[in-house]
């Protein structure tokens, strides 16, 4: 059974930081992009960034680019995403997930229970 558990999330200021993580079990780690997503109270869910399975190719939502960092430690089972200079508009439950590299979350076959953002003003 594939699992996936986010960690990290929490309220911080704005322009503070945070990371959260995903730790994965139950299908082969580096076999799967990994990706993130966030859902704030009343919006769709909406794409955050992804990595590729092997190389750690990245790719990055307009409204996180420059602010944020996806890596992965595939000795782990880990995604870690390093989120920088916190604005309000980050908040949202943040959600990983495995599957292909994409940004549709229809790509992805397994999602984390979320974790909850909240960035104050």
């Amino acid at each position: 059974q594939v699992q996936l558990v986010e960690s990290g999330g929490g309220l911080v200021q704005a322009g503070g930081s945070l990371r959260l993580s995903c730790a994965a079990s139950g299908r082969t780690f580096s076999s799967y992009a990994m990706g993130w997503f966030r859902q704030a109270p009343g919006k769709e869910r909406e794409f955050v960034a992804t990595i590729e399975r092997i190389g750690g190719s990245t790719y990055y939502a307009d409204s996180v680019k420059d602010r944020f960092t996806l890596f992965r430690d595939n000795a782990k089972n880990t995604v870690y995403l390093q989120m920088n200079s916190l604005k309000p508009e980050d908040t949202a439950v943040y959600y990983c997930a495995t599957g292909r590299y994409s940004i549709r979350p229809a790509q992805y076959d397994y999602w984390g229970q979320g974790t909850q953002v909240t960035v104050s003003s």
